[in-house]
């Protein structure tokens, strides 16, 4: 299957949207990931994805913890930040801060884990990121319209869009 063959059948296969920081050292990163799943509950596990081709990888991999971001239609400029190449991401301070345990976070989205990388698996142009959630923070849980993005475009869930 080619590439692009692939990209077209994902393109109508919606996801959740997240943004995950961190800081290896040399400075916050954020990225924007579509590829976010849990694995497990027990102990509780994440899977997600980067691209090599994302500025943001080289500090993922050097970093032992990072915060992932659960994005609702409220955060949308957020998820845009984290997908914009060229930009600084943390050029506002008024948009996040940094955990006592030193991992920087946005602070408008209302759900958030952090989480330890417990494994990376080089897999094609990209690396799969096991994390184990240590600690989680969730605000307004009834409030939130989910972030989805189909067919290279955002959307929001809600009640307009529920079948049953």
């Amino acid at each position: 299957m080619s590439p692009d063959a692939l990209k077209a059948l994902f393109r109508n296969h919606p996801s959740g949207v997240a943004v995950i920081t961190a800081d290896s050292g040399t400075g916050p990163v954020a990225m924007t990931a579509s590829s976010l799943f849990s694995i497990s509950v027990a102990p509780p596990l994440l899977v997600f994805s980067a691209s090599v081709m994302s500025s943001s990888t080289p500090a993922l991999l050097a970093a032992e913890t990072l915060v992932i971001h659960l994005i609702d239609a409220d955060s949308h400029d957020i998820a845009v930040l984290g997908a914009t190449s060229g930009v600084d991401r943390f050029a506002d301070p008024d948009q996040w801060a940094i955990l006592p345990t030193g991992e920087p976070y946005y602070t408008a989205p209302r759900r958030r884990l952090r989480g330890r990388v417990v494994k990376k698996e080089d897999a094609g142009a990209a690396t799969l990121f096991v994390v184990h959630v240590i600690d989680s923070w969730q605000e307004d849980e009834d409030d939130a319209s989910p972030l989805v993005y189909h067919n290279r475009e955002w959307h929001v869930l809600g009640d307009v869009s529920r079948l049953a």
